[in-house]
């Protein structure tokens, strides 16, 4: 029976599926900010994923020095107006390197992206997996992972970073070496998240009649807990990535990230601290795409979560429908206080209190004249 019970919830479960996935997408175009961060966000993937196709458009390359395109007498200061734009270099060069600015911007797209996304897909890994095998093993299993996570959550992120990546050899890869690290280390908090989730769903009829069926503990998380956690982790995996991308910027700023010659945005603010006044579109255009992706990302994640559950309230008030709503519900209140007697006034029908009051003394003075 619970075979049987289990084959016909199958095909309800994937029914549901779809619907979701189709009210999720209608929720989400409802808000107007997060699909203009979504354009952003999709336009600086494709830059990213485009950087060698761009470069070569431009004729450069992220590493290539171009001494002579500086001025060596005043410091390194690029030659011609507005940091050497020209048809060659469209952004300008480097101040002291005259490395082509456009491509090592388009290249540490790839690096800031890459960063982010590889340390979050690591961080949902290890909290996905900490937080259902704490949820389904005994007591001992439970307290020991819990304690565990607790500690990750506990220590400081960028303190752990700057230690890690002081140790580690300096021919390990030092993109992956950041994601890897930031992963490790800042997993904490959807390890909470999937445990608390996990707990709350064990308890449900289908999992109950999985578990009766026959089937084992691992089949039961992969079939039915894993879907059941996908909008949690999903929602706070969007808001994870523009974090991590400001971790791997102050990273590299703090001269532990990203080495060079590979580009990446926060090593290059490192480095155009003190060319601001001499080549100020050095620090602006790196400071605004870093500035763009973590606001655009933002946006985003807060469209998903809202989008994933309707009754949070998003943090946002432009562009998510929210003022829409409230106006709404301001009219229907206006309307239903219009519909009610103001102070003084009756109902139609009904007598005011000062007619009734007056017709009660003119009944009692009637009675009185009958009376005598």
């Amino acid at each position: 029976m619970s075979e049987a019970l289990v084959a016909t919830e199958v095909p309800e479960a994937a029914a549901s599926g779809t619907s979701g996935a189709r009210q999720f997408w209608r929720r989400l175009r409802a808000q107007r900010a997060a699909m203009v961060a979504a354009a952003v966000v999709a336009l600086l993937v494709l830059v990213a994923l485009a950087a060698p196709l761009l470069t070569a458009l431009e004729g450069q390359d992220p590493t290539t020095y171009h001494p002579s395109l500086v001025d060596s007498a005043r410091g390194g200061v690029p030659i011609g107006s507005f940091g050497g734009i020209s048809g060659d270099h469209w952004l300008g060069v480097e101040p002291q390197t005259g490395r082509d600015l456009f491509a090592r911007l388009v290249y540490g797209a790839r690096v800031s992206l890459g960063v982010a996304l590889g340390a979050t897909a690591v961080q949902v890994l290890l909290g996905v997996v900490v937080g259902v095998a704490a949820a389904l093993g005994n007591r001992w299993v439970d307290q020991l992972l819990s304690r565990i996570t607790d500690i990750i959550v506990a220590m400081p992120l960028m303190i752990m970073a700057l230690a890690l990546l002081a140790i580690v050899p300096e021919n390990f890869p030092r993109p992956i070496l950041v994601a890897l690290i930031i992963g490790f280390v800042a997993w904490g908090t959807i390890g909470k998240i999937a445990r608390a989730q996990t707990l709350t769903l064990k308890e449900l009829d289908y999992v109950s009649a999985a578990r009766l069926s026959g089937w084992g503990i691992w089949r039961i998380a992969r079939r039915e807990l894993l879907p059941g956690l996908a909008a949690p982790v999903i929602t706070y995996a969007a808001l994870m990535v523009p974090a991590n991308i400001s971790i791997e910027a102050s990273l590299s700023f703090l001269g532990v990230g990203v080495k060079p010659p590979t580009p990446s945005w926060g090593q290059m603010l490192s480095s155009a601290d003190v060319w601001y006044q001499a080549a100020p579109q050095y620090l602006l255009l790196p400071a605004a795409a870093l500035f763009a992706t973590v606001l655009a990302l933002t946006v985003l994640g807060d469209g998903v979560r809202t989008a994933l559950d309707p009754r949070a309230a998003s943090r946002l008030r432009v562009g998510t429908g929210r003022r829409q709503e409230s106006k709404a519900g301001e009219s229907k209140a206006g309307e239903s206080k219009a519909g009610e007697p103001k102070a003084g006034e009756s109902k139609a029908g009904e007598p005011r209190a000062g007619e009734v009051g007056e017709s009660r003394a003119g009944g009692t003075e009637t009675g009185k004249e009958a009376t005598s």
